[in-house]
């Protein structure tokens, strides 16, 4: 996820996608999301289990910015919020 400028990136884990955007949106979540007004999504991927969706959690946080925008790029080149599509 990122802000309306694109200037932060987010990372995160859920088991409902849908709802999860949406607590982020509409500033339910306190912490990270909230304080940085990060309410677009730009990118997302699907896991078959909870461990490989951790551990690729903390593969892509660890991460570079570089890399990050990389993996955004190649599945949303203009960065239009993705939260209407799923």
């Amino acid at each position: 996820m990122t802000n309306k400028n694109n200037t932060v990136l987010y990372t995160g884990i859920t088991s409902d996608l849908k709802k999860r955007i949406y607590e982020h949106k509409e500033k339910l979540v306190e912490g990270f999301t909230k304080r940085y007004n990060i309410s677009k999504m730009v990118y997302y991927e699907l896991s078959g289990d909870v461990d490989s969706a951790i551990a690729r959690e903390k593969q892509i946080k660890g991460g570079s910015r570089e890399k990050k925008i990389e993996l955004i790029n190649g599945m949303n080149r203009n960065w239009r919020d993705l939260y209407d599509d799923i």
